[in-house]
C-alpha cells in the first residue's frame, strides 16, 4: 500500500462522529447535458481563468510541448502561449505506476497552454474547443464547452464556495453532488489547500487514487469510496471547463526548502521564514547579485511557484499572484494571502512542532522549524496590509453590491487550526551556564493576532458582508455584532473534528487564555444551521458538520444574496442531498 493511499485510509477512519440526520431533502437539478468521455485527451481539459468585462483566459495542460495549440470560439481561432512548469516533480511516494523505484525527486515535464479570448459581450456564453498538435502532427481536440466574460452588474449568478480538497476521500462525491443538485455554477471560489504537496505533479493531474485536483473539478475523477462494506465510484463534475476558478493560497500551496535529494513531503514540511534565509545568505557572503540573492533566499525558505505557474490570476502590486481582487457581476472578491506553515500541536520534545524545537536539533539551527511562522505579513505597514487598505477604498470595491473577502486561515472557527493565534512566534531560548541551547519554545500572544487585531476591524468597517475561509475541514459559521458573516465550508473531503463544549483541542497548557481548548477563541458563538442541524447521539442540535461520512458544500446566489449549504451522506449513496442552512447577505 502506498504512503498516500495509507494516509487517505487513516483519514477516512479517523474522527468518525455519531450524528442523527434530520434535514430537508433537495430536488436534484438536471444533470448537465454534456456527456463526458472517460478521460480527457490532454493532461487536463481546458478551464477558465481571469475573466474581465470583455475577455477570459482558457488554460489547459499536456505532457508534450507540441507544435501548435489553439482555442476556437465564436468562429475565431486564437493561438495559445505555451510555457513549462518549472518545479513539478514525482518521487517514490507519488501514487503513480513505477514511481516507488525513484531514489530522488524526478522532474516531470508539464506544459501549460493559455489563450486570452477577447472582444466578448458580458452575459453571453459562447461555445469553445481547444486543440493541441503533437510533435508527430496528430491533432487532439477537446469536447465543446462554454466560456464567458465577467458578468455585468445585475446578472444572477450561482457561485460554489469550496476549499481543502487535498485528494481527500469525499472530494469527488462532493463535487459530483454539486452538479447534480444545482447544475452548472458560474464560478468557483476556492479558499485554499487545493492539493497536499504542490510540487508533486500527480496530485494536480493524474494520481492513481483517482482523486487528483483537476479530475475532480472536470468530471474525470475515478475514486472508489468505501462505506459500510460498499464501494461507490464517484467522478466529480465538469465544473471549471465552463466556470472560472478563483483560487487562494493555503498552507498546502507553499513548498518549503528546495532539495534534489529529500522526498517531496519532507521538502513541503521544511519551510523556514524569509528573514532566516536572508540572514544565512549574508552570513555565507554568497555575493551581491540581486537575482542570485533572490533565488537563493527563495530556495532556502519557501515558495509558491507551482501554484503561481498553474493559475492565471489578476496581478496586484506588490502581491503579484499571491493576493488579488476581482469584480464579478454584483460582487467584489478580495483574496488575501493569509496562511502559515502547519506544525504538529503536540508538545513532545521529539517533535518539531508549533510550540518547540526537537531536542536533537537544538545544536543545529539549520534544522529548526521556527514554529508556526506566517508566510506573508499582513500587519499594519506591510505591503499586503497597505494594498488591502487601498483596495477597500477603491471605487470597484465601494460600489459593489456584495463585498466578499476570502483567505485560508480561520478568523473564527470551532476547528483545531485557529490555535495558536495568527501572529509571529515569539521564541524563548533556554541556555545552560556554558551558553549551550537546552530548549527552544514558541509562544503566540493572543492579543497580537494580526487577523483579529488588524484585518477584521478593517473589513467590517468597510462593509464586508461575507468572510469565507477554510483550513480546519469542517462546516461552521458565525455572525459578528457588526453584521459580517464568517463561513467555513471546508468539510469537503474529510474532517479533523470540531472542538465545542466537551471536545478539546491539543493546547500547550490548560487554562491559558492564549490557547483556547474549546469553542471560538475570539468570543463568537457559532450560528446553528437555520433549516435542520445535525444532532448528536442524545438528540442535541450541533452548530457544525465535522464528519468523515457526510460532505458539505455551499452555494452563493447573487440574485437573492442567499448562501445555502447542503450535505450528502456518503454512507447512503442513493440518499438525497440535504439543504441544512441558509442565510442572506444584507446590502449595505
Amino acid at each position: 500500500m502506498s504512503v498516500l493511499r495509507y494516509y487517505l485510509l487513516v483519514l477516512t477512519l479517523a474522527i468518525a462522529g455519531f450524528v442523527i440526520i434530520l434535514s430537508v431533502a433537495v430536488r436534484e437539478a438536471p444533470t448537465p447535458t454534456t456527456t463526458m468521455p472517460d478521460q480527457s485527451p490532454f493532461l487536463t481539459d481546458p478551464f477558465l481563468q481571469f475573466p474581465t468585462a470583455t475577455s477570459v483566459r482558457v488554460v489547459w495542460f499536456t505532457e508534450f510541448r507540441g507544435l501548435r495549440h489553439t482555442v476556437t470560439a465564436n468562429n475565431h481561432t486564437e493561438l495559445a502561449n505555451t510555457t513549462r512548469l518549472t518545479r513539478t516533480r514525482e518521487d517514490k511516494d507519488s501514487n503513480l505506476p513505477d514511481t516507488e523505484s525513484l531514489a530522488t525527486p524526478t522532474r516531470r515535464e508539464i506544459w501549460r497552454h493559455e489563450a486570452e479570448i477577447r472582444g466578448l459581450t458580458p452575459g453571453q456564453r459562447i461555445p469553445y474547443i481547444v486543440s493541441s498538435q503533437r510533435e508527430d502532427g496528430e491533432i487532439l481536440s477537446s469536447e465543446e464547452f462554454t466560456l464567458f466574460a465577467a458578468p455585468a452588474v445585475g446578472t444572477p449568478l450561482k457561485i460554489l464556495l469550496t476549499s481543502d480538497h487535498q485528494l481527500m476521500p469525499m472530494t469527488a462525491a462532493n463535487l459530483q453532488k454539486v452538479a447534480e443538485t444545482v447544475g452548472q455554477v458560474d464560478a468557483v471560489f476556492h479558499a485554499g489547500d487545493l492539493v497536499n504537496i504542490p510540487d508533486r505533479a500527480s496530485e494536480w493531474f493524474d494520481s492513481d487514487n483517482g482523486n487528483a485536483f483537476f479530475p475532480c473539478l472536470q468530471g474525470y475523477a475515478d475514486y472508489d469510496l468505501q462505506k459500510n462494506g460498499r464501494v461507490t465510484r464517484y467522478r466529480g463534475a465538469a465544473i471549471v471547463q465552463n466556470a472560472p476558478l478563483f483560487p487562494t493560497i493555503g498552507n498546502h500551496e507553499v513548498m518549503g526548502r528546495y532539495s534534489g535529494e529529500t522526498p517531496l513531503h519532507a521538502q513541503f514540511n521544511d519551510a523556514v521564514p524569509r528573514r532566516v534565509a536572508k540572514e544565512r545568505y549574508e552570513e555565507n557572503a554568497i555575493g551581491d547579485d540581486p537575482q542570485v540573492r533572490q533565488a537563493w533566499v527563495k530556495a532556502n525558505s519557501f515558495n509558491t511557484d507551482t501554484y503561481e505557474e498553474i493559475f492565471s490570476i489578476p496581478h496586484s502590486d506588490p502581491g503579484g499572484k499571491t493576493y488579488y481582487a476581482s469584480s464579478f457581476g454584483d460582487l467584489r472578491l478580495v483574496v488575501l494571502y493569509a496562511t502559515n506553515v502547519w506544525r504538529k500541536p503536540q508538545t513532545d520534545e521529539t517533535i518539531k512542532g508549533r510550540y518547540q524545537e526537537r531536542t536533537e536539533d537544538l545544536d543545529d539551527p539549520t534544522k529548526w522549524g521556527y514554529g508556526q511562522h506566517i508566510f506573508e505579513s499582513i500587519e499594519p505597514g506591510s505591503p499586503q496590509y497597505e494594498w488591502l487598505v487601498k483596495e477597500l477604498n477603491s471605487p470597484e470595491f465601494r460600489s459593489a453590491k456584495y463585498k466578499i473577502v476570502m483567505f485560508h486561515h480561520p478568523p473564527h472557527t470551532l476547528g483545531g487550526n485557529i490555535v495558536p493565534a495568527y501572529t509571529d512566534p515569539v521564541p524563548q531560548i533556554d541556555r545552560d551556564e556554558t551558553g549551550k541551547v537546552t530548549a527552544v519554545r514558541y509562544e503566540y500572544p493572543k492579543e497580537n493576532d494580526y487577523l483579529q487585531r488588524d484585518v477584521l476591524p478593517l473589513l467590517e468597517a468597510a462593509g464586508v458582508q461575507l468572510v469565507y475561509f477554510g483550513h480546519s475541514h469542517l462546516w461552521n459559521r458565525f455572525l459578528s455584532p457588526a453584521g459580517t458573516h464568517y463561513l467555513e465550508s471546508s468539510n469537503v473531503g474529510n474532517s479533523y473534528g470540531a472542538f465545542w463544549k466537551t471536545q478539546t483541542r491539543k493546547v500547550p497548557r490548560d487554562n491559558d487564555p492564549n490557547y483556547a481548548a474549546t469553542g471560538d477563541p475570539y468570543g463568537l458563538e457559532p450560528v446553528f444551521p437555520s433549516i435542520e442541524p445535525l444532532k448528536n447521539e442524545v438528540g442535541e442540535p450541533l452548530p457544525y458538520i465535522a464528519s468523515n461520512d457526510i460532505t458539505a458544500f455551499s452555494i452563493f446566489e447573487t440574485e437573492t444574496g442567499t448562501v445555502t449549504s447542503y450535505y450528502f451522506d456518503t454512507r447512503n449513496p442513493e440518499s438525497d442531498v440535504r439543504k441544512f442552512d441558509e442565510f442572506q447577505l444584507t446590502v449595505r
